[in-house]
């Protein structure tokens, strides 16, 4: 991605080298976003769930310093955050609405949100309670490592996605959609979940087609976020972790959807093609 002399964007808060507080908000929109969120890392929502409750922190009076490649991915990611800022402020005002800006959280280790607490381990995640995206920039190397996924726009993607959550919420659809939690079984409510994961990634899509249009992409750009779109899916992170499946359980859906609607949405360029809800063939 050609991001270097872009703009960074003034929303980002670095909490790195702190250590968060114990303090959980229980129960609520925000803990199941960042429990549905170690389905990104492909690791078991029990555990996390039990660390929130459980893990302490106090906070760091030790300077942190970054190496330098973790400075310069700092950057990048703030950049990434501008341009999402400019194409969703654009396409908000196109349809009369405003539209909020979110913050970014660089943390370390673990972190305090509106959502409750979470470490390093529940990977990237939104929090509609105070509209932030938190990030451990330490998951860029699991992107590349554990899920085979490099290249920065695979990267982009992430952040992209998590963006999507904050799109969903302002537009409302994040608030309809977990009013269903008490009125569906567990397997009914994860297809909700389902189309909720696939039209964030619709909306990256949409962002990435904006990125194209001003000549952000290199080659290879599109491939990388394909890429990472499926080393996400369900199904392979089961298959991987699991040897096994079991669609009920899906929450983000497989490999192929992920793929399948963020090239829709990278292809559409806005949002009139991304009601993943009431699609005939997710």
């Amino acid at each position: 991605m050609r991001w270097k002399d872009r703009r960074a964007s003034a929303n980002v808060e670095d909490r790195r080298g702190l250590s968060a507080k114990r303090g959980m908000v229980g129960g609520g929109i925000g803990t199941i976003i960042i429990v549905l969120a170690v389905y990104f890392l492909g690791g078991d929502p029990s555990q996390v769930m039990d660390t929130m409750q459980q893990m302490q922190g106090q906070q760091s009076t030790a300077p942190y310093v970054p190496t330098a490649e973790e400075e310069e991915l700092a950057q990048f990611v703030s950049v990434v955050l501008a341009e999402t800022e400019d194409v969703w402020t654009k396409l908000f005002r196109d349809m009369g609405k405003e539209y909020e800006l979110p913050k970014l959280v660089l943390f370390t280790d673990s972190v305090q949100s509106a959502c409750g607490f979470a470490g390093a381990a529940t990977g990237p995640f939104y929090c509609p309670g105070d509209s932030k995206v938190y990030i451990d920039l330490a998951f860029n190397r699991e992107l590349q490592e554990k899920f085979q996924a490099p290249g920065d726009f695979a990267m982009a993607y992430v952040i992209a996605h998590e963006i999507g959550h904050h799109v969903q919420t302002r537009l409302g659809i994040m608030e309809q959609v977990m009013a269903q939690r008490t009125r569906l079984s567990e397997a009914e409510f994860n297809k909700y979940m389902v189309c909720l994961e696939l039209q964030a990634d619709y909306l990256a899509g949409v962002w990435a087609h904006y990125a194209a249009r001003m000549n952000l992409l290199e080659e290879g750009d599109l491939e990388e976020a394909m890429n990472a779109a499926s080393a996400v899916g369900d199904d392979r992170i089961q298959k991987a972790a699991q040897g096994y499946v079991v669609p009920d359980s899906f929450t983000h859906g497989t490999s192929e959807q992920r793929q399948r609607w963020f090239h829709k949405g990278y292809a559409a360029g806005n949002l009139s093609q991304g009601d993943t809800f009431n699609a005939d063939v997710l």
